[in-house]
């Protein structure tokens, strides 16, 4: 009896133990409160199994009573889910496999953006076709299907944050394709573009979610040769377009140039259907779910399980690139600055044929090569990744991170940000039949290629500063850039009737170049907007609870075990 005492006694926790088993400091969530019934039974549970593996019996009061301290832990870090060793992480995939998707979604992504272009090959069969003499109602068209993208890009990409990317891309692709088939057959005017705009709907997943998607498989130091890769599609689908489309018109009609961007869409779609999920919350959380479904046990999360409902959270995420768009101040200027840019290309797609069709007399598939100078720059700012990576990494580390800051790649956007107005004004000065007609084209290799580094290091800088919230930031920007890109179109034919092309393009290019001290004012004082965005502050505070509140759950736990293993070893010697 008194040796049961003594073990008793040794056993039993002192007031020391108890605090230091239940220390936590102010806002960490994983806290004290003496009303959890999960605590409880996770603490019995781990009782029961080091009373099994000691030898010590249930019945030691003495020692159960150390390991019944009442906690409010709802969330056990022990039974939280992660990525585990053998490529279960999207960025553990192999290079082979990441070069796959990325090439996968530069297609995808080139199809959606080539059918936006490939339109403006045909409209002088389908004013023939519909009987309409204007151009104007006709370019509707095209607005019409950007407008789609934006529409699309607010639905999609929340919803891909929501459920992961892959149900995302497999519903839309194929609905993507079942829509240009209206397109192909359409009887008049009104069918085409109200066909078109859903269609674009639906095509957005593919602008606002691949870039999430590059991101997702992508380690931060690659990311910007991972985008550049990526962006051969998007930036090259507005120049392969007409230059398909003015082919494919005038050689087997307008219908043809819809079929066409049908089988590159069926291409498509088995590409996305054979790319396993990539989003990580949507992973860990169907992780989390199959591991309660398999074990029973309730107890089993992840870091980004859903505490709301359905529509609270969809409205949430909904509402969230909008928001951002108006209340973040690095999403306010960027979407400007991106969403003019963005004009001024579409623009282009109008202004060629009037230049190089009506003025100089070209057919429609010569017209169509009249692109390649926009293609060419863009393809040299993609190959000269290396040496502008280069560019980035000489930057001064940032002191947190250890790598350049994001503002290192806005010094790319600067540069290409007087690129772009350059090659517009020397194309508007060139472009008539009195200039040899090499001189417009070599005048696109500056304007296409300012047109892709902004594009590609604009978004790189949205991805970095947003992390989580990434697709949110694109797709705020792909709103206002559609929209934008959908309108200023429209004033083609009449500005150019108007002004001439000589100072049509010249305005254009003096706008662009009153928008160049947004990059300069970025690349100088980025890192101080971002520190006082409420958003990033926010993301920032929640990952730093995340890494103190899993550090203290590894400190509890090893006291716990040392102390256990501690009267394990003094029981032993009592009973010698």
């Amino acid at each position: 009896m008194a040796l049961d005492e003594k073990e008793l006694s040794i056993a039993s926790p002192s007031k020391e133990n108890v605090s230091t088993e239940s220390e936590v400091e102010e806002g960490d969530h994983s806290s004290i409160s003496s009303g959890s019934t999960n605590s409880i039974e996770e603490s019995q549970s781990i009782r029961q199994t080091w009373s099994r593996n000691t030898g010590l019996e249930e019945t030691d009061k003495g020692l159960e009573q150390i390991h019944t301290v009442t906690t409010n832990m709802t969330t056990d870090p022990r039974f939280e889910v992660d990525f585990s060793e053998g490529g279960e992480n999207p960025r553990d995939w192999s290079m082979a496999k990441k070069g796959m998707i990325i090439a996968f979604m530069s297609f995808s992504t080139l199809v959606v953006v080539m059918y936006s272009t490939a339109y403006t090959s045909g409209i002088p069969g389908m004013m023939e076709t519909f009987g309409i003499s204007s151009k104007t109602p006709v370019v509707l068209g095209v607005t019409t299907y950007l407008m789609g993208l934006a529409l699309g890009s607010i639905l999609l990409a929340p919803l891909s944050e929501m459920y992961g990317r892959r149900p995302v891309y497999l519903i839309a692709v194929f609905t993507f394709v079942v829509l240009i088939i209206p397109c192909a057959l359409a009887t008049n005017l009104a069918t085409m573009l109200v066909v078109r705009f859903l269609g674009a709907i639906a095509g957005a997943a593919m602008i606002s979610n691949a870039p999430g998607t590059v991101s997702d498989i992508v380690p931060d130091e690659y990311r910007a040769l991972a985008f550049s890769i990526w962006s051969i599609g998007p930036m090259n689908g507005p120049v392969i377009g007409p230059l398909i489309g003015g082919f494919v018109f005038q050689y087997m009609g307008w219908r043809w140039t819809n079929w066409v961007v049908m089988i590159g869409s069926g291409v498509s779609f088995f590409m996305v259907l054979i790319i396993k999920e990539t989003y990580a919350p949507a992973i860990l959380r169907a992780k989390a779910a199959k591991k309660r479904k398999e074990t029973g046990d309730h107890r089993w999360y992840s870091r980004y399980d859903d505490k709301k409902k359905f529509w609270p959270l969809l409205k949430e995420n909904l509402v969230r690139p909008l928001s951002m768009s108006v209340k973040e101040p690095i999403c306010i200027f960027w979407n400007v600055y991106i969403a003019l840019v963005y004009g001024v290309l579409y623009l282009c797609f109008v202004s060629y044929p009037i230049v190089f069709s009506e003025l100089r007399g070209w057919s429609p598939g010569i017209t169509g090569l009249a692109y390649a100078g926009l293609g060419i720059g863009g393809l040299i700012t993609i190959s000269c990744e290396p040496l502008i990576r280069r560019m980035i990494n000489s930057h001064k580390p940032d002191f947190a991170t250890g790598r350049p800051p994001p503002e290192s790649m806005i010094s790319i956007v600067c540069i290409a940000a007087v690129a772009v107005p350059v090659g517009e004004v020397i194309f508007a000065w060139t472009c008539t039949p009195n200039v040899h007609w090499i001189a417009p084209l070599l005048a696109g290799v500056p304007f296409g290629a300012g047109n892709c580094a902004i594009f590609i290091y604009a978004s790189n800088y949205l991805v970095h500063s947003y992390g989580i919230y990434a697709a949110s930031a694109l797709a705020g920007n792909a709103v206002l850039r559609s929209a934008m890109g959908g309108t200023l179109p429209l004033a083609g034919p009449q500005m150019y009737a108007s002004l001439g092309p000589h100072w049509s393009g010249t305005m254009l290019g003096l706008i662009e170049f009153a928008m160049v001290p947004i990059p300069l004012v970025f690349y100088r004082y980025g890192h101080k907007i971002r520190e006082k965005s409420t958003l990033i502050r926010k993301m920032r505070e929640d990952q730093d609870r995340l890494e103190t509140k899993k550090r203290k759950a590894e400190e509890r736990e090893e006291r716990l075990k040392a102390s256990v293993e501690e009267r394990v070893e003094e029981k032993k010697q009592l009973d010698v």
